[in-house]
């Protein structure tokens, strides 16, 4: 098991943990969460010996093999699939000492270790692991040809890769993984959450995605105010105990001042008199040793929205027959090639839409939202955009154009310049970027604090569709909640690509997918899609070929069909009229729909969980001493989805009723 002992770590003039005790057992998939700068990076840098506590201890078997990510890359000539493999760092140094008995003079005692290390190899697995490591690298996206390629060919984000293949193919007892998923599109984040549930060893895990840590770990650990308190179950569980912490806490804090007020009152009144003198002194004794309560800090709330958009063009955007890629120059005669990447698109964007947009990496999802912004031509077809479209495109590289030597104050005046200085500072502020932080250059901000100044650009220009291509990238859990429920409320379209499944859950109520160079859609979930990822992609052992045209493969992809245009709206002006009150119908409907249907989705899930509760309860094993704990979490986790439940069931009743006026 790991132990920490009464630890105590400062960094500079910081204190991190204070006195902290905690104790995790041979197993345990533990999630460490807490806030940016909480301490917990020190905290795997101490487990791997390389800073150590001021005071205390951190113990665990000095014979657990310990795996992380590397988080430099050399560029090196050798091989993706050799450099996974240096990861099984056992393996590489049997293979070295078989190296040195061969090079030795053939005798009977060297033929007899070159046989006991041959022994040794097999029982390493060496005559499996090329085709593990392969498994490996096609699970994180890697192609077979990729796998060939040098280290020195990959970009940082590929190399990153690489480091967690290198940490999964080592035979850990630990393993320490540090927001694993920043760098991995929702295909890769899908696999590697099946392959961590099937891991053995003990597994912590700091990560921002709460449908990730929901999936694999069963303990969590909380860093707050420089303590580490630890939670059984998932991410969902630790909130709901938390919040339950909270709340008793806070009955507690109140039930104590009351007994304050009510001594201090007794030894103000009679603490003068001589018959009351010894009471009086015996409630001095005991309000002074009654221990200062400090109330548990609940995380302040940071929230924001998108602002109505001025105009509302209705199609917003209709492609037709269009191609999308990119035109390559040749360095020799300065011809220019097409590299077409989704062909044929037909598809059109109406009001209030919200789509996800799927697909394995690769497939050309960042393509299609590129053409679609304007970043680059189609190559052929037609794309006409609607009289009035303000279009908000949010994707990683629009982070990496802000200027680091100027302040968020100077970015926002770069785009509204006529506007004075104070609205634009509030502005701001709803932003998280307080006081001199929004007159100081963002070179030292944190790659989440650059990411929420991008977003706060965007909502200024009040546009009217949002493209996002991962907009959660290095967001930490709070932010990517104001942002879930900033979009949810978003009155106008939404196309978004991102890893982020709760986000996605949450904020679109379609998804289209880009496979084998075609736009379709995509009749399902995300839970059905990814059983068709494991069934069409994860489950070979080489990349697949994406869906074909053919009836037989079409099926892996629900109804998959063109995406139609939208019908043009005849001359006639009985037509037109008829075609507007249509739309304005739909207008008011759409919005409303998709709140029932994701009310409905989550009433499902509730009464599942509720279900599962009660057959828990009853069971009459349960009730024994020794599963006090967890029959008091289930009933704390039963009553808080029961009222979960009957809040959701009051909002969809409201919501029937609301389309009902309108229809």
């Amino acid at each position: 098991m790991i132990r920490l002992q009464q630890v105590i770590l400062a960094r500079g003039t910081k204190p991190l943990f204070d006195s902290v005790d905690v104790t995790l057992n041979p197993g345990d998939k533990i999630g460490l969460i807490g806030s940016n700068g909480a301490g917990k990076s020190s905290l795997f840098a101490m487990l791997r010996g390389e800073l150590h506590p001021d005071q205390g201890s951190i113990e665990f078997p000095a014979k657990w093999q310990l795996a992380h990510v590397a988080q430099e890359t050399p560029p090196l000539e050798r091989s993706a699939i050799d450099y996974a493999i240096d990861g099984d760092t056992t393996l590489r140094k049997l293979e070295a000492q078989l190296a040195e008995l061969e090079a030795q003079p053939d005798t009977p005692e060297n033929g007899l270790a070159i046989g006991e290390m041959y022994g040794a190899l097999a029982d390493a697995d060496a005559y499996t692991v090329r085709s593990r490591g392969e498994q490996l690298l096609i699970g994180l996206g890697f192609t077979l040809a990729q796998m060939e390629q040098s280290v020195a060919s990959f970009s940082g984000g590929w190399r990153m890769r690489l480091n967690l293949a290198q940490a999964l193919m080592c035979k850990s007892d630990l393993l320490l993984l540090d927001e694993p998923t920043n760098h991995l599109d929702l295909d890769a984040i899908i696999w590697l959450e099946d392959w961590l549930k099937r891991y053995t060893g003990t597994l912590l895990i700091i990560s921002h995605d709460r449908d990730f840590l929901d999936g694999v770990v069963n303990v969590v650990v909380h860093i707050d105010e420089r303590k580490l308190k630890r939670y059984s179950g998932n991410y969902s569980a630790f909130e709901r105990q938390r919040a339950a912490q909270l709340i008793l806490a806070q009955g507690t804090i109140l039930k104590q001042n009351r007994k304050r007020a009510h001594l201090q009152s007794f030894i103000d009144r009679f603490a003068a008199k001589a018959s009351k003198a010894k009471q009086a002194q015996s409630r001095i004794k005991a309000l002074e040793k009654m221990e200062e309560l400090a109330p548990l800090r609940e995380a302040a709330e940071f929230s924001f929205e998108f602002r109505e958009p001025l105009s509302a063009p209705n199609p917003m955007l209709v492609m037709e027959d269009v191609n999308c890629g990119y035109r390559v120059e040749s360095k020799t005669d300065h011809s220019f090639t097409e590299k077409t990447i989704v062909s044929d698109v037909k598809f059109s964007l109406q009001i209030g839409q919200r789509i996800g947009l799927l697909g394995v990496n690769g497939a050309g999802k960042s393509t299609l939202i590129k053409t679609i912004v304007g970043d680059i031509a189609p190559l052929s077809g037609t794309m006409q955009t609607g009289k009035g479209l303000s279009i908000g495109y949010f994707a990683q590289h629009q982070v990496e154009m802000l200027r680091h030597d100027e302040s968020p104050l100077w970015h926002l005046a770069h785009i509204a310049p006529n506007v004075r200085e104070q609205e634009l500072r509030n502005f701001l502020g709803g932003f998280n970027f307080p006081g001199t932080m929004v007159t100081s250059p963002i070179a030292p901000f944190s790659g989440g604090e650059k990411a929420r100044l991008a977003l706060a650009m965007i909502v200024w220009q009040r546009p009217n569709l949002l493209l996002l291509d991962e907009p959660t990238n290095h967001l930490d859990l709070e932010t990517r909640e104001a942002l879930t429920e900033a979009l949810a409320q978003f009155e106008g379209t939404l196309v978004v690509v991102s890893h982020d499944r709760h986000l996605l859950r949450a904020t679109t109520d379609q998804f289209i997918i880009v496979a084998d160079g075609e736009l379709l859609p995509f009749d399902g979930d995300l839970d059905d899609y990814k059983d068709w990822l494991f069934k069409n992609k994860l489950a070979k052992e080489s990349a697949p070929a994406l869906p074909a045209k053919t009836k037989e493969k079409q099926d892996a992809l629900p109804q998959a069909k063109p995406v139609p245009v939208a019908e043009q709206i005849d001359d006639k002006e009985k037509k037109r009229r008829d075609a507007e009150q249509r739309q304005k119908l739909a207008a008011q409907r759409k919005p409303i729909e998709s709140k029932i249907k994701r009310l409905e989705e989550q009433m499902a899930k509730l009464n599942t969980k509720k279900q599962d509760i009660a057959a828990q309860l009853e069971g009459g094993d349960i009730y024994n001493d020794a599963n006090k704990e967890k029959l008091k979490s289930l009933l704390l986790d039963q009553a808080y989805l029961v009222k979960e439940l009957e809040q959701t069931e009051a909002d969809w009743l409201e919501q029937q009723e609301f389309l009902e006026a309108v229809s």
